[in-house]
């Protein structure tokens, strides 16, 4: 279990405890200042997420911190809530300050990660039981942004398909927009993840695509949520161009592991 600071409250709250495990990916002050060079922030999306999106490549023009990124820096901060719901305001380009404030954690209120220029980045929604035991926490930052990292090729390409639609593959764009859960932390000793069900709704050159989950412990369920991704540059469906973007993008991966073993 976690100590207890002189507030009565886990020290993993005060940040630094809990976020060791984010130390290869973020620069820390100790306090409340985060930031994230496009190496720390693609090493992450790649070595812990398994997410090979060209917007997380070092060379991009509109490189973006992973979301997951912002999602692992939320839960051990500021702790894992029974109800929490998360949207993603701003894209976070490489290097810009994330300020973690620490009202949030005096006051309990539903946290916010803004950047230096008070610009809300990610804003979040929060009730209910609280847990600050950092494995339990990294146990479900593991699991969740392995299955959130699925979501190219393996979710979106049958969506795209059952609806006669794709990205654009030479200039592919998918945001995480939002994403939300409720979970039982009573019975939270291992937290597993898995899709349930997927929808897309099509409304011209966007889609909002849902990735409905399951949160289970040791077989039972505890918990469901949902995830939002916004399709941009929508045209018709193109099989030849889709297996060509595929095949790009798991040769991207291939690449990446064979240098990383």
């Amino acid at each position: 279990m976690n100590s207890v600071n002189e507030k009565g409250l886990p020290e993993s709250t005060a940040g630094q405890a809990s976020l060791d495990f984010l130390a290869p990916y973020i620069n820390y002050d100790g306090d409340e200042r985060i930031t994230i060079s496009a190496d720390q922030g693609s090493r992450f999306a790649k070595d812990v997420a398994g997410d090979f999106n060209p917007i997380h490549n070092t060379d991009a023009k509109r490189f973006c911190v992973p979301g997951d990124l912002l999602f692992a820096i939320t839960l051990l901060r500021y702790g894992l809530r029974s109800h929490m719901d998360f949207r993603f305001i701003e894209m976070l380009p490489a290097d810009s300050e994330i300020i973690c404030a620490k009202h949030f954690i005096d006051s309990g209120e539903s946290p916010q990660l803004q950047d230096s220029n008070n610009r809300i980045v990610l804003d979040t929604s929060t009730r209910g039981d609280i847990c600050y035991d950092t494995e339990t926490i990294i146990k479900l930052i593991k699991n969740y942004i392995r299955f959130s990292a699925q979501n190219f090729p393996h979710i979106l390409v049958p969506l795209m398909k059952q609806h006669g639609v794709m990205i654009n593959p030479l200039r592919p764009l998918v945001i995480y927009e939002s994403m939300g859960f409720e979970i039982n932390l009573d019975d939270a000793s291992d937290i597993d993840v898995t899709l349930e069900d997927t929808r897309l709704e099509v409304n011209g050159k966007r889609g909002n695509a849902y990735l409905s989950f399951t949160l289970s412990s040791d077989g039972n369920t505890i918990g469901h949520g949902q995830k939002k991704l916004v399709l941009s540059g929508l045209r018709d469906y193109d099989e030849a161009a889709v297996t060509d973007l595929t095949q790009r993008y798991l040769a991207s991966r291939d690449a990446w592991q064979n240098v990383s073993s």
